[in-house]
């Protein structure tokens, strides 16, 4: 096949036709999802409309166990994509991804597909790999002790919508739903234990990594499972609040496709925060999308990344 050899994508590689974006969550990532992909090595590749510009695209995506990545955009008839996006009706602001219809599987198999015409085929970008990279990073080592320069909320909250954006606000947070111009600027230090670094303004040492995808009753028990083993020499790690996950936003995205400091992994992409939905839910930062969202339910579990404040 010509679109798998352009990518240079080895063996032959199994398109999921049925395949939607909202299904993806309970098939690569919800522990009590619908369905289960027991090999974090397995990929999977999908086809769907990207709508988040004012010119909707056919892409091709790259799919497993706490990955995603659109690796190809697909050259289809822009008004064969246009319809197949005014079929499925008015989008959610943050759901603008699209499942294809019929006429643009069949285009698919007939153009992309079953060919060796790899024309219609744009790369988009490389594949590269989830986990934290080298921080570039000043050495905790070479700098005068840490003293925050601001101290955000640290205790479990009841937040409604109306109080995160005044929380957003009044510490110029980048969230990109409620303030996407914000400034707020972290200064993370490298504590050289390859396992976490800290923030100079806020006082905060963070997991570079974090937790896997789990309910919030489990993340609790994980919580108190990672303090008895003293990760990194402290046994007061926890949930960041609100406004801690908030901090870590950056303007745009700098690595694995979040709006996230490069030093940390990418394989937490959204992560439970201390805080509970007024009148109802559990909130969560999402680095990917570069926002505070709320569940009523419906997500099943979150990620963590936890942090302490330093003494």
């Amino acid at each position: 096949m010509g679109l798998f050899n352009k990518l240079v994508i080895s063996g032959i590689p199994a398109i999921d036709w049925d395949m939607t974006p909202d299904y993806t969550f309970g098939t690569f990532e919800s522990w009590g999802g619908v369905e289960r992909i027991r090999n974090n090595s397995e990929r999977i590749y999908y086809f769907f409309i990207d709508a988040w510009d004012e010119e909707p695209k056919l892409c091709l995506m790259e799919r497993g166990v706490k990955h995603a990545q659109v690796i190809a955009e697909i050259l289809a008839p822009a008004e064969m994509v246009r319809a197949c996006v005014q079929e499925q009706g008015k989008a959610a602001l943050f759901e603008r991804t699209f499942a294809i219809n019929e006429e643009l599987k069949q285009w698919l198999r007939d153009n992309v597909v079953n060919t060796d015409d790899d024309s219609k085929v744009v790369i988009l970008e490389q594949r590269e790999a989830s986990g934290p990279v080298e921080t570039g990073l000043p050495k905790r080592s070479s700098l005068a002790p840490l003293q925050a320069r601001i101290t955000l909320p640290d205790q479990a909250e009841e937040l409604s919508e109306e109080d995160v954006v005044q929380l957003v606000q009044s510490f110029n947070f980048c969230d990109q739903e409620r303030n996407p111009e914000g400034s707020f600027v972290s200064e993370l230090v490298d504590n050289e234990d390859g396992l976490t670094v800290s923030d100079q303004v806020t006082g905060l040492m963070w997991q570079r990594e974090g937790l896997d995808i789990m309910s919030h009753r489990s993340m609790r028990r994980e919580v108190a499972r990672v303090n008895d083993e003293q990760f990194a020499g402290y046994s007061d790690w926890r949930l960041p609040t609100m406004a801690e996950a908030l901090s870590l936003l950056e303007q745009e995205k700098l690595a694995h496709d979040q709006y996230l400091p490069r030093c940390f992994s990418g394989e937490q992409p959204f992560v439970f925060v201390d805080a509970v939905r007024k009148p109802g839910g559990q909130w969560f930062v999402d680095f990917k999308q570069g926002r505070a969202f709320w569940s009523s339910g419906t997500i099943p579990g979150g990620f963590g990344r936890l942090c302490r404040r330093e003494k």
